[in-house]
């Protein structure tokens, strides 16, 4: 609309003009070179107009010729950006298809086409991760590592290939590069901080967390604090057990459902004689997080009482957290000490219908206490098969006490109370056969789980092998699978993760050579 209104404007200003000279008439007279051009002011006009345009279209038509080269490489810059754009494209819908041929094939033309593109990088080591050229992929996270805009990509791709080949050294050395280049990558402040705490510097790590305190949420550095600081207390409490008691108050005040940091800080401050506080310390942890390792630190805080003593704070402790078989536990064991065995098997008796292991074996010593050999004898056989009690779990792996690293992956603050069989999940059965026990992967279409490597054990995190239940053995090795999974620009490709392993079901029923024994 605006257009059309200005059109009509400069239209009606050139039929103004054209009135106004047609109504003061006139002679224009040129002379030059002996040369005499008399004629009207109309004609003159006209003609000097007529020239303009004649002249403009020249112009045009040189300024064309002369800007054609330009003009066509530019056009032939576009459509190869085009069919640049189109092979990229189509080739990350094909490594997230798992389409080999067709992703190899794209990539080459990517690279052909633009060779220095970002996006033609990835796209060159996704397709090598994929068909499992290693050496592929790491040149082309080498070539972006060597570009300042893709150099975090780069890095981020290098320490996923060092990992995958087991060469913690070299994965170190890209993530401190990254985290000293890129200090917001998460990944690369983790990996840091991880391979610090394995080498047992737990300043460092402490020193290397303040420096990332910005890219920390304020629950998670608060958690990351109060166990670096626990897993440091064991080397200074030799040296230094005021520094020792500093650090566990810390890590308590920092965390305090923490149940090794309330368990630390309470017994030193129980040796000092700060025996209000420690109480409320377990207190506090216990109401949030019953667990044994709390009552035996509670137990222990007043030397030298008497076992009936005992038992009547481990009573109280135990009401503060009713219906908890925890507070059962550590009452019948503190009742079997003070001689009150009516007392330790009225805690005992609501569990009895499904004991776990610590039940049946604080039942037998119960039974043995009361002179009934044969019953105490009777519950350790249950014992045997009973179900398991909660145990410090990471990965797979059972520890009998707290760590503050996963042996397996190596992540810090990975150990769980649990039960070790509950979190392990499978999409299928676990089939038996005559001489093994296979565990099926889980689906590719899954996309938080991968197929392990060359039918190995579980891979963990950082490629080491996950240990397996004592019922279960490995299969037999297969050739390694492709692994077709649609990856975001800055993630460099699929990473290992943890096969987790399925408990066979109680009712199943036996096959192959068990049946001889039914």
């Amino acid at each position: 609309m605006i257009r059309v209104v200005l059109f009509l404007i400069v239209v009606g200003v050139l039929a103004l003009g054209e009135a106004w000279l047609a109504d003061r008439p006139g002679d224009v007279i040129v002379t030059w070179q002996g040369f005499r051009i008399e004629t009207s002011l109309m004609v003159m006009t006209a003609a000097a107009l007529a020239t303009l345009a004649v002249l403009a279209i020249v112009w045009s038509i040189v300024r064309a010729i002369v800007r054609s080269p330009t003009v066509l490489a530019k056009r032939r810059r576009d459509r190869r950006g085009a069919r640049a754009d189109a092979a990229i494209s189509n080739g990350l819908i094909a490594v997230g298809s798992g389409d080999i041929d067709a992703a190899r094939k794209l990539s080459a033309d990517a690279n052909r086409l633009v060779p220095e593109e970002p996006l033609a990088l990835l796209l060159s080591a996704q397709a090598a991760q994929l068909s499992g050229d290693r050496d592929g992929a790491e040149r082309a996270f080498r070539a972006m590592a060597s570009r300042p805009d893709t150099k975090a990509l780069g890095l981020h791709g290098l320490f996923i290939e060092a990992q995958r080949r087991d060469d913690a050294i070299s994965a170190r050395a890209y993530a401190e590069e990254a985290a000293r280049t890129t200090p917001a990558l998460g990944w690369a402040g983790r990996a840091v901080l991880e391979s610090r705490c394995k080498d047992g510097d737990w300043a460092g790590a402490l020193a290397l967390l303040e420096q990332n305190r910005g890219a920390l949420d304020k629950t998670s550095y608060r958690r990351q604090r109060a166990v670096l600081l626990i897993a440091r207390a064991p080397a200074t409490e030799n040296s230094d057990r005021e520094v020792a008691k500093a650090a566990a108050l810390e890590a308590n005040k920092l965390a305090p459902t923490l149940v090794p940091a309330a368990a630390l800080a309470a017994r030193l401050l129980a040796e000092g004689g700060y025996l209000r506080k420690a109480n409320r310390i377990i207190d506090t942890a216990w109401r949030a997080n019953p667990h044994p390792e709390l009552a035996q630190s509670y137990a222990e805080l007043r030397s030298g009482e008497s076992a009936r003593d005992r038992l009547k704070r481990i009573d109280a402790l135990a009401n503060r957290a009713p219906e908890n078989v925890e507070g059962a536990l550590a009452v019948a064991r503190a009742a079997i000490d003070a001689r009150e065995l009516a007392r330790a098997r009225a805690a005992l008796a609501p569990y009895l219908g499904a004991p776990t292991k610590r039940i049946a074996v604080l039942t037998a010593e119960l039974e043995r206490a009361e002179g009934d050999e044969g019953r105490a004898r009777e519950w350790l056989a249950r014992a045997v098969n009973a179900a398991p009690d909660p145990a410090w779990t990471a990965d797979g792996y059972v520890s009998d006490r707290w760590l503050p690293l996963s042996p397996v992956t190596g992540r810090l603050d990975a150990f769980e109370w649990r039960v070790p069989l509950t979190a392990m999940t499978s999409a299928a059965p676990v089939i038996e056969s005559e001489t093994v026990l296979v565990i099926p992967a889980k689906t590719a279409a899954d996309p938080a789980v991968h197929e392990p490597h060359d039918g190995d054990l579980p891979l963990a995190t950082n490629g080491a092998a996950a240990p397996l239940h004592p019922g279960l053995q490995p299969a037999q090795p297969k050739s390694e699978p492709v692994i077709p999974l649609v990856h975001a620009p800055d993630d460099p490709g699929p990473q290992a993760e943890i096969v987790e392993e399925t408990e066979p079901e109680p009712d199943a029923k036996p096959s192959g050579w068990r049946k001889i024994f039914e």
